[in-house]
């Protein structure tokens, strides 16, 4: 008798941990640094028989890639998020040569040193807003790293120089066109780094800062047509600020703060009363590269 053939093959697969919380203390002579990330580790390889045979000898539990991030964490003196997500790929890579590649993402949340009496306090923080700061890196046994870096849930608004008209109405339609509205968003970015400049080493938080920085400034200072061209503009200014990225990737959800009618009252309403609300809301995202 014949054996069965399986009628199944199996194709892509990886596996790790996920939402690793991970609060760490740089204590300093006078003050005193904090870093709040939640960590995922995904790590691709050799594990075929895992699936079809349910054989684990090749696996390296998730509780252990846990418990990796805090070691790694421990003994790093990497002032990056990047930094550090490097030191733990190639950790994880040395010790499991079953392991083909290892992809790291780490969210980190913002915290800012509170300000008593007119001076930064040098050990107490206040939690910041809900932008956290990303970063993802990869690499395969004997390759390149692979960096991209970002941000995202940036809740930023303008008040004025945004409008939006002249675009396709059909018998469906019935947003007024306008010239002043609010403009609300929440900022997702992020850009890849060339190969030659993650050879040459990149300072990732003077990088992030200044990018932030240059974004911001297009949104604040830029005349909106629509929230595509200020999205293409925010990206335009961060690719002429450094050679080093060749692409920015953005989200910008339309925040939409709509007009309250309060004609029914007997009042009018220059653009003065609204109602935020983001569900539903526009979704606009592009890719621009350089030319």
């Amino acid at each position: 008798m014949s054996e069965s053939k399986s009628i199944a093959k199996l194709t892509t697969n990886r596996y790790g941990k996920s939402r690793i919380r991970l609060m760490r203390v740089t204590r300093h002579d006078d003050h005193n640094d904090v870093d709040e990330w939640t960590v995922q580790v995904l790590l691709s390889g050799d594990f075929e028989t895992v699936h079809t045979l349910g054989d684990n000898s090749k696996i390296l539990p998730t509780d252990t890639v846990k418990n990796t991030v805090y070691s790694v964490a421990r003994s790093s003196s990497a002032g990056s998020m990047e930094d550090y997500a490097k030191q733990l790929v190639d950790f994880l890579l040395l010790r499991n040569a079953q392991v083909q590649s290892v992809e790291v993402v780490i969210a980190s949340t913002l915290w800012k040193r509170l300000t008593v009496d007119g001076k930064p306090h040098p050990t107490a923080f206040m939690r910041g807003s809900d932008e956290r700061q990303t970063a993802t890196v990869s690499r395969a046994q004997g390759g390149a790293f692979a960096i991209t870096s970002g941000l995202e849930q940036m809740t930023i608004m303008k008040t004025a120089q945004s409008g939006f008209v002249g675009y396709i109405k059909d018998s469906l339609t019935t947003l007024p066109e306008t010239t002043d509205r609010l403009f609300a968003t929440a900022l997702k970015a992020e850009w890849p780094y060339t190969v030659k400049a993650i050879a040459e080493g990149i300072d990732f938080n003077k990088v992030r800062m200044h990018l932030r920085e240059k974004m911001i400034s297009t949104f604040a200072n830029h005349n909106s047509l629509s929230v595509q061209q200020t999205l293409y503009a925010m990206a335009e200014a961060a690719l002429a600020h450094t050679d080093i990225i060749d692409e920015v990737s953005m989200l910008m959800p339309n925040k939409h703060n709509l007009l309250v009618d309060l004609g029914r009252f007997g009042q009018t309403n220059p653009n003065h009363i609204f109602v935020p609300t983001d569900e539903p809301h526009g979704t606009i995202e592009a890719t621009v590269r350089r030319a």
